[in-house]
């Protein structure tokens, strides 16, 4: 895939953004690959999605900044501007299961997901020989009541000194405390082993058991600091019946998780996702 650069922008909605930034673009020798737009009629906001070839431009990602003033003041813009070639550094938590961090590590090697795994960390010592075997630093970090914030802190710490961008947990069932949720907003990713709103917290398929649903899922969600609340990047659901025990309820669910953690993880790193509020606009 060719380098390009990703452009993502919000503003209050009006006419002639599309045209401006579009035409400043063009004056600038810009050739778009991609575009993508969303007016958001109940919140008057307007949002975009722009891939530029990054030879095609008359200048660096430097002068981006200074370039884009006028259109940012005149429109109040809110903008961020990537390299798709740059690999997002990913730290991943996880407890003992290991099913999405296997389908990460796969998706990892393979390229499909364009990232940098530069950590693990986990709560338990059962997967270090299995991150050791894909050559990824192990870290183990015991939540323990006693030990109050000292063990989320010390994610901090791991997290800042791989420079990690982007903290994933992929079955890490431990809650985050509010400090760390303001450390890295719209940077922590989850997945919800339930269709949320839905049984939200702890053992969601023996809840949806015990309910009768007919339809589990998984969600993908930005971790606030509010339990399972946060804006929601991706869902998806598989059927079950009155004969499935919450045991296979669990088993059938595991494939849901995997994909939909993957594909938000994806939405993510590409530059997909726009949070505004609580809610989330994916330019898939």
């Amino acid at each position: 895939m060719a380098d390009t650069l990703i452009l993502t922008m919000s503003c209050p909605d009006k006419v002639g953004i599309i045209a401006a930034v579009t035409g400043f673009l063009a004056n600038h020798g810009g050739w778009i690959t991609e575009a993508n737009y969303h007016a958001d009629a109940g919140s008057g906001w307007f949002f975009m999605r722009q891939a530029i070839l990054s030879r095609s431009l008359d200048f660096s990602i430097d002068d981006f900044p200074r370039l884009i003033r006028p259109l940012e003041e005149r429109f109040g813009l809110v903008w961020s501007l990537s390299e798709s070639r740059v690999k997002k550094r990913t730290v991943i938590l996880v407890s003992r299961q290991d099913h999405c961090l296997s389908d990460l590590f796969h998706r990892w090697r393979t390229g499909e997901l364009n990232i940098e795994i530069v950590a693990v960390i986990s709560n338990h010592p059962d997967l270090e020989s299995f991150v050791a075997w894909h050559g990824v630093p192990f870290h183990l970090v015991p939540v323990l009541p006693e030990a109050g914030l000292a063990p989320f802190e010390e994610i901090a710490r791991i997290t800042d000194e791989v420079r990690g961008e982007v903290m994933v947990l992929a079955r890490y069932m431990r809650i985050l405390p509010p400090f760390l949720c303001e450390r890295y907003p719209g940077q922590i990713i989850n997945i919800h082993h339930s269709f949320l709103p839905s049984f939200v917290g702890s053992r969601p398929y023996h809840q949806a058991y015990e309910r009768g649903v007919k339809l589990i899922g998984a969600t993908c969600h930005y971790v606030s600091a509010e339990l399972d609340a946060g804006p929601i990047i991706d869902q998806d659901v598989i059927r079950v019946d009155h004969g499935d025990s919450p045991e296979e309820m669990a088993r059938l669910g595991r494939d849901v998780e995997k994909m939909v953690l993957a594909r938000g993880l994806r939405y993510h790193v590409e530059d997909r996702v726009v949070i505004h509020g609580n809610k989330t606009v994916v330019f898939a």
